[in-house]
């Protein structure tokens, strides 16, 4: 017995400095100083494209990377991937551009339309719409909010929704705060109901 507590002692003794590290780290990620990107300026970049290649969605997308390139080029991911992402029961195709603990930039969408719950997340999220249509409401409203290219749809941080792509649907989105605080949900449908193994580790690799 007491090399049972003499043990348990020392794990305890061992663990505490990791949970401690763990949480600073934690608590420590998304803040001012951590940010790259800047909402307004990829607000602008996506009107520019929608501006040149409206209604041409393969243009719209290199438009958009190739002004991120521009701008950011130290950190734009070189070859990205196109990959599925199933989170809060909505089904859809993203384009990783930039992952950090502190900020991500993908372009997602659904070429099919999809809907589900947006999350309630450590971190703001700015949903700049490409093409076609995003609606969303808040419980306890009785109108839709329906968001068209060129408009932003800031998902502010502690904040839920209920969304939908009515149809195709493409956006740059850019969330940035506390990133890890958002992976439970954006894999959690991997375990519960799609079991799509490879968009798993896709995602959590990138």
């Amino acid at each position: 017995i007491f090399f049972r507590s003499s043990t348990m002692a020392s794990c305890v003794q061992l663990m505490f400095p990791v949970v401690v590290v763990l949480i600073a780290m934690f608590l420590g990620i998304g803040h001012e100083s951590q940010y790259v990107f800047d909402p307004v300026k990829l607000k602008g970049i996506s009107e520019k494209a929608i501006a040149a290649h409206a209604g041409n969605v393969t243009a719209l997308k290199d438009h958009v990377v190739l002004q991120l390139r521009e701008a950011y080029p130290q950190y734009i991911t070189k070859e990205p991937e196109w990959m599925f992402n199933n989170a809060g029961g909505a089904m859809g195709a993203m384009l990783v551009l930039h992952a950090s603990l502190s900020e991500y930039v993908i372009i997602f969408g659904t070429a099919v339309g999809t809907e589900g719950h947006s999350g309630r997340f450590l971190a703001d999220d700015y949903f700049t719409i490409l093409h076609g249509e995003q609606w969303a409401f808040k419980a306890g409203s009785m109108e839709k909010q329906v968001f068209t290219p060129g408009m932003q749809h800031l998902m502010a941080r502690y904040e839920a929704k209920q969304y939908r792509m009515p149809d195709e649907c493409w956006a740059l989105e850019y969330a940035r705060g506390n990133i890890v605080s958002m992976l439970p949900f954006g894999v959690a449908d991997c375990f519960t109901s799609t079991f799509d193994l490879w968009t798993l580790w896709k995602t959590v690799s990138v």
